[in-house]
């Protein structure tokens, strides 16, 4: 009888991501992991950025997949060691937004994302760099940004704690003018936010960037405008269906390399609030990420 052995799997959960108890997971994971393929651990969180440490670890012990449990925070940690290894990022979306996996088709109910694992079906994407830290769907500047450092401050996540934060400061903030060097060539913009994009969404199904592929070695600048009070509805509209490319407000460039040489930047990378100090470089390392698909 032939014997095959079984490969190992490390779920890393974080228990404060999204707004979704974790208390229940890991008895998911136990009862629905197909255990005659898989022999696996399971890891807690304890605080910033042990989850790369944990999946790290995997990596170097050579797991053939690292589960992240969590928000696009908690998959950007897990995934920062596996870039360019033959250890794959698998994901049971349980944040805030779930951008990642929204883009990637990952059921956002956590026995079918199981099920996803058990398949064990790989793809490649890419994985963005800026300045020394990488992101997986997008990075911005401008009104996202603001956003995401006021969404970082509340006790309550979660959809329409972000949406309340969306309505309450979205009239006052105004159009900034964003100078750039994109693959070489200087671009002077005005916008409401500039997102650098390697996937389509924020999370929540808001597509800022709907013609973005995540594995073509580009990504896309997105910069939007602030639309007339009576067109803001339409713009949400679009944001929701995909069409905010179609719109007067927006434009959008395909590029591999882009530079802003300004000193204190408000930023985000993956929803989590960043400042840079000198200014940032977003480009695409020729290395890439194996990740688990439907």
């Amino acid at each position: 009888m032939q014997i095959f052995n079984k490969k190992r799997l490390r779920f890393i959960i974080n228990p404060n991501s999204g707004t979704k108890s974790k208390k229940k997971i890991e008895k998911l994971i136990r009862r629905y992991i197909d255990q005659s393929k898989y022999d696996f651990d399971v890891c807690y969180t304890k605080a910033a950025k042990h989850a790369t440490e944990l999946s790290l670890i995997a990596a170097r012990l050579k797991y053939d997949s690292v589960i992240a449990v969590g928000g696009d925070g908690t998959i950007n940690e897990v995934s920062k060691p596996l870039i360019g290894s033959n250890t794959s990022l698998g994901i049971i979306p349980m944040g805030s937004g779930n951008g990642l996996a929204r883009h990637l088709k990952i059921s956002q109910k956590p026995i079918e994302a199981i099920e996803t694992i058990n398949g064990f079906k790989n793809r490649f994407i890419d994985a963005l760099q800026i300045n020394n830290h990488i992101f997986l769907t997008t990075a911005g500047i401008g009104f996202d940004a603001h956003i995401a450092h006021e969404f970082s401050k509340l006790k309550k996540r979660g959809f329409f704690s972000y949406a309340n934060l969306v309505i309450r400061d979205c009239f006052c903030y105004k159009n900034k003018i964003f100078e750039l060097i994109l693959d070489g060539k200087k671009v002077i913009k005005k916008g409401f936010l500039l997102s650098f994009a390697n996937s389509s969404q924020y999370g929540n199904d808001i597509f800022i960037a709907p013609l973005a592929k995540i594995n073509d070695g580009f990504f896309r600048v997105a910069i939007l405008k602030r639309p007339a009070f009576f067109a803001s509805l339409l713009t949400l509209f679009r944001l929701r269906n995909k069409t905010i490319h179609k719109s007067k407000y927006y434009e959008t460039i395909k590029c591999k390399e882009a530079i802003i040489n300004k000193k204190n930047i408000i930023a985000h990378i993956d929803g989590e609030p960043v400042f840079f100090d000198d200014g940032i470089k977003i480009t695409v390392p020729s290395k890439k990420l194996k990740i688990l698909v439907s």
